[in-house]
């Protein structure tokens, strides 16, 4: 009898060994997969930096460290279990982070979206309201022009054009600006849409804002689908700008990126939009939105000094 009972301990002990063993190495399996899962989401969440090394997560793992000399140590299932827990735990926190992350571009994506809305619902307002006013402090009748040869007639144009001599108010009531008017070089080619572009820049640059502002709204107006069409557009934006009417301006501008994203001058419109909505004391939230927009969709098309100037105007308006 005794030897019978001895015999059936001594197999129950060692049925239980591999049980056990099984159950240790099951938990062993769970901590690997999970410890795998972690590191795969650290690397997502905290991309590796310049040195090659992981940004530290804000939940870090629980410290396990080693018991003291002559300390009871725990059972190993007990201790897996605990690692196991912490893991899961890190897990859930990370998980958390990712859908804030993708809920708060979700936000950003509604809020500029909300914001081109408003805008062109503004500016259409501003269009309504200050294009008649503008028409007439500026146009004035039209006047013959005297040139060597006629301008032949271009596609796209409604009537041979050339730059015209017609006296602003400014000019008339000052003999001084009808001379500096007069010294400008007036082109005559066949090409009257190229003309009408080079005598406003020249007028531009002689800083006789008014006058050169005639020659673009012509060349817009009468040439459409002259390959010049982006840069007088742009160069009436600017002439507004220059001669102290950024209202006006902001409308050019925007009418430039808005009808011809793809010209060759639109970037530079989205640019000069931000200066005149500065120089209007606009929020720099909206200043901010239109340096994104630059920068989003003409990344290829920024100059060097067009990028330090960018980078400039976002720190005077505090851009995140």
């Amino acid at each position: 009898m005794r030897n019978y009972l001895t015999t059936a301990i001594l197999l129950i002990g060692v049925a239980v060994i591999p049980g056990t063993a099984l159950a240790q190495s099951a938990v062993e399996n769970r901590v690997e997969r999970l410890e795998g899962q972690m590191r795969a989401v650290q690397r997502k969440v905290f991309p590796p930096q310049g040195n090659n090394q992981l940004i530290q997560p804000d939940i870090a793992p629980n410290d396990y460290s080693t018991p003291s000399t002559g300390a009871p140590s725990g059972s190993p299932l007990s201790d897996l279990t605990a690692r196991v827990d912490a893991l899961e735990s890190q897990l859930s926190g990370l998980t958390g982070q990712i859908e804030q992350l993708q809920f708060k571009g979700r936000q950003l994506d509604e809020g500029f979206a909300a914001y081109k809305r408003a805008t062109d619902a503004r500016l259409k307002a501003l269009e309504g309201t200050a294009a008649p006013a503008d028409t007439t402090a500026i146009d004035t009748p039209p006047v013959a022009a005297v040139t060597p040869k006629p301008p032949a007639t271009r596609p796209g144009a409604t009537r041979p054009v050339t730059p015209t001599t017609a006296p602003t108010p400014a000019a008339a009531k000052d003999p001084a600006r009808a001379e500096r008017v007069a010294a400008i070089e007036k082109p005559a080619t066949e090409d009257a849409g190229e003309d009408l572009y080079n005598y406003g820049y020249r007028l531009w640059e002689a800083k006789l804002y008014p006058e050169a502002e005639v020659q673009f709204k012509t060349l817009v107006k009468d040439y459409p689908q002259h390959r010049r069409i982006s840069r007088a557009q742009n160069m009436l934006g600017r002439a507004l700008l220059d001669g102290g009417k950024p209202n006006l301006a902001i409308l050019a501008f925007y009418d430039n990126y808005r009808k011809m994203p793809k010209g060759d001058r639109a970037h530079e419109s989205l640019f000069y939009l931000a200066q005149a909505l500065v120089k209007l004391n606009k929020p720099a939230a909206e200043v901010c939105k239109v340096y994104d927009e630059l920068e989003d969709v003409y990344p290829d098309k920024l100059s060097p000094q067009m990028k330090a100037d960018v980078a400039r105007g976002r720190v005077t308006s505090k851009c995140k």
